[in-house]
């Protein structure tokens, strides 16, 4: 996208450049939580074993609240002058993770495959929180409430791989 492409009166007092590169870091998690809620209904489809039933319904409300995630990134860029992009190809094209490995399985490898996905979307979420700072507050604080709810989904997850000791049982051995 091009300064020229950025209607500046779109967000008064925002300075094209910097509504360039929110664009650009919006449009990375919007691709992240798109791949994300794909992922998700795909482990809600897929999981088996104990505790299925309590996993499987747990999905659902993550995936729902991921998608509202995407909708609002999607008309934030929108607002900014930008062009959302949400189609298959656009998400591939700007990823840069493996695709999620797991297919048919048990809850506890799913669980602890998808621990992995949500600390790699949380990261990538606070480096962009920390850019956005400096160039639009306001996309910031949306980015500080959706990081909230990952955070959550992701202590419902762990919370089903804690051990006795109430260690989380992947990240005691490593794997």
């Amino acid at each position: 996208m091009s300064n020229d492409t950025i209607n500046p009166t779109t967000v008064p007092a925002l300075e094209p450049g910097a509504a360039l590169e929110a664009i650009d870091l919006m449009q990375t998690r919007l691709a992240a939580l798109i791949d994300l809620q794909l992922t998700l209904k795909h482990i809600h489809w897929n999981v088996v074993g104990m505790n299925f039933i309590a996993v499987h319904e747990m999905l659902d409300p993550q995936v729902d609240a991921v998608r509202d995630m995407t909708d609002a990134i999607a008309e934030r860029i929108a607002t900014m002058g930008g062009e959302p992009k949400g189609t298959p190809g656009a998400v591939t094209s700007i990823r840069t993770w493996a695709d999620y490995s797991l297919d048919r399985a048990p809850t506890v490898q799913h669980l602890v495959e998808l621990d992995k996905v949500y600390d790699g979307v949380a990261a990538d979420h606070r480096a962009a929180i920390a850019r956005l700072g400096d160039l639009d507050p306001v996309s910031e604080d949306m980015f500080i409430g959706h990081l909230a709810q990952l955070e959550l989904f992701q202590w419902f997850v762990r919370a089903h791989l804690k051990d006795s000791d109430g260690d989380i049982m992947h990240r005691r051995t490593g794997n």
